[in-house]
């Protein structure tokens, strides 16, 4: 705050002007960011330094100028400085008092006026409408008008602008300069230009103005000389307008009809903004909704996507295992033939003795050839029984996988309808409660009223007798308060309905959408599911070929098998005469019972693994039963959800029948009341009328008159 004094003081003494000690004070306390200098009086120099001051002032958001004397020249100081202001939100220039009364002679019969509505006007209301009035104080004219429109132009922040009780609408030029920069101006929601000698020229500039105008919501004009032609201007400019919400025109000489349309459009403009508002609120809420449910499906994803990278892991360590498996055998593989080519070059050195004794060997190797062909047949059945059963397992584990997606399927979807239905439920039960209790509060409320105004009429009959005229006005307020209040509270009612069922229709419209939504999230999930299936495939295909790779290695080690037992055999012929040589085949038999050892080896592990493998599918099974029967549950509970839902539908079906059924009540009580108060109305009337013809016949039978004429 001490800087502010301090820069306001040196901007006066910059200007060559002492700075006031009134504005010094209120720089002083400047409570909240508001500037009170209400009914000071400012000198030009001083306005010049608070409009230099408040072009990049951030702490002043509220301003008071209301009764400060204000001339032209400062207000227009002032004003351009606050054109590049980027803060301030509320600008008073109103003056309250200090106004000049043109006396005019006013007829006895006057004060008792007729109303357009038929009642008698007041005396004090003909009174003010046969004066005019000057303000005087912050008199803004044609230059402070087209520095306020700079200043609309200009300036982007202030909200809140009063200019009550000015003459701007005295200089038609200015004020449509003035309008000109409404209609450009973006942030502006309040103006008050009560008391601004505004004709209907000005308010057809006004009007022009309103058309392109898309901020401003609150408008006051009472107290100037609009009438009917600058009333019809801004009735017809308001169709174009969807932000104005309140429309004063009190004071104005226009015409019940042209206010009443004036009012139906406000009307309109607040339903308008208020169903805006339940819209915006509705769809956050839906927005809300829709991103938790795209983020448990996201979640869902990314759980089936790590189930899936688990798999692929576990597929891609079982290939790394059969790789090394294969490694290991082709190293077997390769010492075996270097074994079977050290024994060939063996052979070939002992390939002349062993031709002496072809005879034996021929005999030994019938024996052999039998023996062999036996065990090369038991291999085979081996063999193809194992692939059989790999077959086998790969079947059932397929149809288990398949069967084990599909439940989740089926799972996910109902468990996603469940939630879905439940959330229904509960926005029907609240909606229902609330409606329940907003009628109930209504019906209490137009009770009392009804009451009170029985006891207010009561009372005023009885004032009526000592304060006729003042009696009459009243009365006549309160039953238009009282009719206009049960007509709002019945509309409002009627539509509370009518929104209640659009929400419900609503509501069911998005549950399709999301049920849609989830359809086409499911398919999507389907084709990933069967992207993995084929790339599971692949890597199958890729473990046949792996295994055909082995079965080929087998082959050929059986082959050099069958080698190495003819080549025993030929030991064996040979054994009479190179008894080194039967050691040699000693040691190539037992090589054979290792391989032998090592074959019954893998076949126990192939055993051990195909028992393991039915453990586990058994254990699957088991499992898949377990969440078969969760569905079941899971599916009676979307049945009784399903019921609850019929039943709260039905009752919400009873509930509207019974309000309406109450509303027809209600209205045809006001259909009688208003008939009361037109019989009480025309008694009224009648003894208005009979109240004036005596005040006639007093006025013309009364001593004063006879005396006129001798003057």
């Amino acid at each position: 705050m001490e800087e502010v004094r301090r820069s306001y003081s040196r901007l006066c003494k910059e200007s060559g002007a002492e700075p006031q000690e009134t504005v010094l004070q209120r720089l002083q306390e400047l409570p909240r960011g508001r500037l009170d200098l209400a009914t000071q009086s400012l000198t030009a120099d001083t306005c010049r330094a608070l409009g230099k001051l408040l072009q990049k002032e951030a702490l002043v958001t509220e301003l008071v100028l209301s009764d400060c004397m204000l001339s032209e020249e400062g207000a227009t100081l002032l004003l351009q400085g606050l054109c590049a202001n980027t803060v301030l939100q509320f600008l008073d220039l109103k003056v309250s008092g200090g106004c000049e009364y043109e006396f005019q002679s006013v007829p006895i019969n006057a004060l008792t006026e007729p109303t357009p509505g038929g009642s008698l006007c007041s005396g004090k209301e003909a009174f003010e409408r046969s004066h005019t009035f000057h303000s005087e104080g912050n008199n803004l004219r044609a230059a402070g008008a087209e520095a306020l429109g700079r200043l609309l132009r200009q300036n982007k922040s202030i909200q809140n602008l009063t200019l009550e009780w000015n003459n701007l609408g005295t200089w038609e030029d200015a004020f449509a300069t003035f309008c000109g920069a409404l209609a450009a101006n973006g942030t502006l929601r309040q103006l008050d230009l009560r008391n601004n000698q505004i004709s209907h020229k000005g308010a057809e500039e006004l009007a022009l103005a309103l058309k392109s105008n898309t901020s401003l919501q609150q408008l006051d004009l009472r107290w100037n000389n609009i009438g009917l032609l600058g009333g019809r201007a801004l009735v017809s400019c308001l169709p174009s307008n969807r932000t104005l919400w309140r429309l004063e025109l009190a004071g104005n000489s226009v015409p019940s009809d042209v206010l009443r349309a004036v009012e139906q459009a406000m009307d309109h403009t607040q339903e308008r903004e208020a169903t805006f508002r339940e819209n915006q609120a509705r769809t956050r809420v839906l927005s809300k909704e829709v991103r938790h449910l795209q983020e448990e499906k996201s979640k869902q994803f990314l759980d089936l996507m790590e189930t899936i990278d688990k798999q692929r892991e576990e597929m891609a360590r079982s290939t790394r295992t059969s790789a090394a498996r294969v490694g290991q055998l082709q190293e077997a593989l390769n010492e075996r033939q270097s074994i079977i080519n050290a024994l060939k070059a063996k052979l070939q050195m002992a390939e002349a003795a062993l031709a002496l004794s072809e005879q034996k060997a021929q005999d030994l190797g019938e024996l052999l050839a039998t023996a062999e062909q036996e065990h090369w047949s038991l291999v085979q059945r081996q063999a193809k029984e194992r692939r059989l059963e790999q077959q086998e397992a790969a079947e059932r584990e397929s149809k288990l996988l398949r069967d084990l997606s599909a439940a989740n399927e089926k799972n996910l979807l109902l468990q996603n309808e469940v939630d879905e239905l439940e959330r229904k439920v509960k926005s029907q039960q609240d909606q229902l409660f609330l409606t329940r209790q907003e009628l109930t509060n209504t019906s209490a409320e137009l009770k009392m009223r009804a009451i009170q105004a029985e006891e207010r009429l009561e009372l005023e009959k009885k004032r009526s007798r000592q304060s006729l005229e003042d009696s009459e006005h009243l009365r006549f307020k309160e039953v238009e308060h009282m009719t206009r209040h049960l007509e709002e509270t019945e509309r409002a009612m009627q539509e509370r309905a009518q929104r209640l069922e659009a929400a419900r229709l609503s509501l069911e419209k998005e549950l399709s959408r999301v049920k849609a939504v989830a359809l086409t999230e499911r398919g999507q999930a389907e084709e990933e599911l069967i992207k993995a299936k084929n790339q599971v495939r692949l890597e199958e295909q890729r473990l046949g070929h792996l295994e055909e790779k082995l079965r080929l290695l087998a082959q050929a080690r059986d082959e050099a098998q069958s080698t190495c037992l003819q080549q025993r055999e030929a030991v064996a012929e040979a054994q009479a005469r190179a008894s080194q040589l039967g050691l040699q085949v000693e040691g190539l038999r037992r090589r054979l019972e290792e391989l032998q050892q090592e074959l019954s080896n893998k076949d126990q592990e192939k055993v051990a693994e195909v028992t393991r493998v039915r453990v586990e599918l058994q254990e699957q099974n088991g499992r898949l039963q377990a969440e078969l029967a969760a569905q079941e549950a899971l599916k009676e509970k979307v049945a009784a959800l399903a019921r609850q839902l019929k039943v709260i539908a039905s009752d919400h079906r009873e509930a509207l029948l019974d309000r309406e059924s109450e509303n027809a009540s209600l209205r045809e009580k006001l259909r009688l009341k208003e008939a009361e108060m037109a019989r009480i109305r025309d008694e009224e009337a009648q003894r208005a009328s009979f109240l004036q013809n005596a005040v006639l016949a007093y006025v013309q039978g009364s001593p004063l008159r006879t005396s006129s004429p001798q003057k």
